[in-house]
């Protein structure tokens, strides 16, 4: 019955991210969460589109990230906007935030996934942002990728 539940895969995509930045570097981070909110994301209500991440002294934490309150929580239910601590090694804390100071990156989340051992993940990255032309030159791969695959039919 327990694996049953878990057999259904959960992966929420922040395809804006893709978009609007070049990916440089991923991590896989794990979370700090709240019973309800791991609820909700087994539910697959969860909004990455405007979320980022930033250090906190030497923890990493992200922002606007919206998992929606859990349908059947009580008063005890989460703030659906909170921030929420990332779990990360010391050292790859170490590189992301030498990597912000000097280089001016940024981080982002990718992806959230539900794992073989039921647990929540977060896909991160280390991005620099696109400029214009590159957004149409990604703009223009897609259209004829899309072309190419209705010729194929």
């Amino acid at each position: 019955m327990a694996t049953e539940k878990l057999e259904k895969k959960v992966s929420i995509q922040n395809r804006r991210a893709r978009f609007e930045y070049e990916v440089l570097d991923k991590f896989v981070a794990g979370m700090v969460l709240l019973g309800t909110e791991i609820k909700s994301i087994r539910q697959s209500k969860v909004n990455l589109a405007d979320s980022y991440c930033y250090f906190k002294g030497d923890e990493l934490f992200v922002k606007n990230m919206h998992i929606a309150e859990y349908s059947h929580g009580n008063i005890m239910n989460h703030d659906p906007l909170r921030e929420r601590k990332l779990l990360l090694s010391r050292r790859e804390l170490k590189r992301l935030k030498d990597a912000i100071k000097n280089q001016g990156l940024t981080i982002v989340p990718l992806s959230l996934f539900i794992n073989d051992k039921g647990l929540a993940k977060l896909e991160i990255a280390l991005v620099r942002g696109k400029k214009l032309y590159d957004k149409r030159e990604s703009i223009k791969e897609r259209d004829q990728k899309r072309e190419m695959d209705r010729l194929r039919l």
